[in-house]
């Protein structure tokens, strides 16, 4: 196990952004307990509000983020300074992300469904990390032979190609698998070839005319969306809490008309 990191992460230079991935996803998962206690009424924490203001943590974690980020590239890869500003950066980024959907939404939405994209966010950025990590390069140009790496025709062409799989897919609706694609290629090319969702750019471009692929993308959005929503939003609430419940319409039980 020694030999296998010494090889893989501290000699390709990877050690900072495993301490800054590490870093990230234990603030999250730290502010994300602090918060869940807050809502709860329960510990010492409260809610900063200097002057009544509300302060949300994605304050301070551009403050982090930018020291991190300019500190990192004036420190290199090596050193005790990396380690550190890999470190602030990480803390920086899991607080920014953490509050993703309130700068998406310019509202505060950490409590309500769609305060569920903070929690897709850090998520799918964690495992793109990782998979950096784990030795997957940008767009696929890890596979890429050793004669094909000196060709500058076979590099620009790889990447125009796994480009094109991750535009299309991105295109058909498929965020996920677009970014993914990004480091894997063959997942790219699966959203590429595959029906659009019936809400994207390209199937109200190309399946205008084409009502048979338009009912087929329909229904097969649909047998996804019964399939995987329910595991999606039970995952998202174990990580970041169930949403708080929108009341219905209309009077409230007991209530006067």
């Amino acid at each position: 196990m020694g030999h296998w990191f010494q090889q893989n992460i501290v000699e390709p230079g990877k050690l900072p952004l495993l301490i800054a991935l590490s870093a990230f996803v234990l603030t999250f998962a730290v502010t994300r307990m602090i918060t869940r206690m807050i809502r709860a009424g329960k510990g010492p924490f409260r809610n900063i509000t200097p002057g009544g203001v509300h302060v949300h943590h994605v304050v301070p974690g551009v403050v982090l983020s930018v020291v991190g980020g300019f500190g990192a590239v004036a420190s290199g890869q090596q050193g005790v300074a990396a380690g550190v500003f890999a470190v602030v950066f990480g803390i920086g980024a899991g607080l920014v992300l953490d509050e993703f959907a309130l700068i998406l939404h310019l509202d505060d939405v950490y409590w309500t469904e769609e305060g569920r994209q903070s929690v897709e966010v850090v998520v799918l950025t964690a495992s793109l990390v990782l998979l950096v990590l784990l030795g997957f390069s940008p767009l696929g140009v890890d596979e890429l032979t050793g004669e094909q790496q000196q060709s500058r025709t076979g590099v620009v062409l790889t990447y125009v190609c796994n480009f094109g799989f991750v535009l299309t897919a991105l295109f058909k609706g498929k965020a996920r698998m677009a970014v993914i694609g990004t480091l894997i290629p063959f997942i790219a090319l699966i959203g590429a070839i595959r029906l659009a969702r019936p809400a994207s750019f390209w199937a109200k471009r190309f399946y205008r005319r084409r009502h048979r692929a338009r009912a087929r993308a329909v229904l097969r959005a649909y047998h996804h969306d019964v399939r995987w929503a329910g595991p999606r939003r039970r995952f998202q609430d174990l990580i970041g809490g169930a949403p708080d419940r929108t009341p219905l319409p209309g009077p409230r039980p007991g209530a006067g008309p």
